[in-house]
């Protein structure tokens, strides 16, 4: 008797299911600005900055009142959108499916709701005003595969921050989001030696998802995560363009409704409304926005990389 003797030799299936290899939630970690005194519900929510006076550095006149100076104000504002996904299982496929079909639905809607948002915290930062390029390119669309990002772009990112006084994080480094391909290019020429590894800097339960270290002033997370423009560089060479941001406190405000929704999405599980009660909907749904709070505190550097697609 062989295998192919009998129909009870059939392929066997582990009835546990694995996912996608997934990236870390990063842009949302920046998000520091939340409102605290919201007035009332709105489709809008708005911060006031005021601005500060003119340095008043020359004497006054004994015999003169001077002249008022009128106050003035900034108003970064986030506007609210809805968000969501959701995914419907039939009766049929859980009644015939040799894994739990509900669960692994619920892992995956789930996932999907953290990268959806992180996606839009991302772009609005990117979106930022404050860029520069690698190597000799002068926009995006001349980035070349030599224009990899260097420790003078970090040196000078911190010195705009630094200039701007922009306000460090509470471990007194700013943050650094850069692609793995993009940290190859800059831990290949700094050499490992000028890297401080987190655990010398940070108490343990401080050091962010995806940290490697710290160097010139900033606390780098990397993350497969951080913006890239395929094929958005040189004409020529069609370069993949790499976007390391790198962020101040109050980078970035994130807004919420408090009434309907919630600071994180809702998991939202229907029961069955059709007529056979055999279709289980499972999805997620929030209200909110990013937006940017001060535009001096982000600093983007565009550049290739030696090891990218290009």
């Amino acid at each position: 008797t062989t295998t192919a003797s009998l129909s009870s030799v059939t392929t066997a299936y582990e009835r546990l299911a694995y996912f996608e290899l997934r990236a870390q939630f990063i842009h949302d970690q920046v998000a520091d600005v939340r409102p605290t005194r919201q007035d009332k519900p709105g489709n809008v929510v708005t911060w006031t900055i005021y601005d500060d006076l003119a340095t008043a550095s020359a004497p006054i006149n004994e015999s003169v009142d001077v002249d008022a100076v009128a106050l003035s104000d900034t108003q970064p504002s986030v506007t609210l959108n809805e968000y969501g996904n959701a995914t419907v299982t039939t009766a049929k496929v859980r009644g015939t499916s040799f894994l739990a079909v509900d669960q692994d639905a619920a892992n995956v809607i789930g996932y999907n709701a953290g990268d959806s948002l992180d996606a839009v915290a991302r772009d609005v930062l990117v979106a930022g005003t404050n860029v520069r390029y690698s190597g000799n390119a002068t926009a995006r669309n001349t980035v070349g595969p030599d224009d990899t990002l260097s420790a003078d772009n970090v040196r000078r990112a911190l010195a705009d921050l630094a200039g701007s006084n922009a306000m460090r994080w509470q471990d007194n480094y700013y943050r650094a989001i850069i692609h793995p391909d993009v940290s190859f290019d800059l831990r290949r020429e700094t050499g490992a030696a000028a890297w401080r590894d987190p655990h010398t800097y940070s108490q343990p339960s401080q050091i962010w998802t995806g940290e490697i270290g710290a160097f010139e002033g900033f606390s780098f997370i990397e993350s497969s995560r951080a913006r890239k423009f395929e094929d958005a560089g040189s004409s020529t060479t069609l370069t993949d363009v790499y976007v390391t941001l790198f962020l101040a406190r109050q980078s970035l405000a994130k807004a919420y409704s408090s009434l309907e929704y919630k600071e994180l999405p809702s998991i939202v599980l229907r029961p069955p409304i059709d007529k056979l009660e055999r279709f289980h909907s499972i999805g997620w749904k929030w209200l909110g926005g990013y937006g940017r709070f001060r535009e001096a505190c982000i600093r983007r550097v565009e550049s290739a990389s030696s090891i990218g697609a290009n």
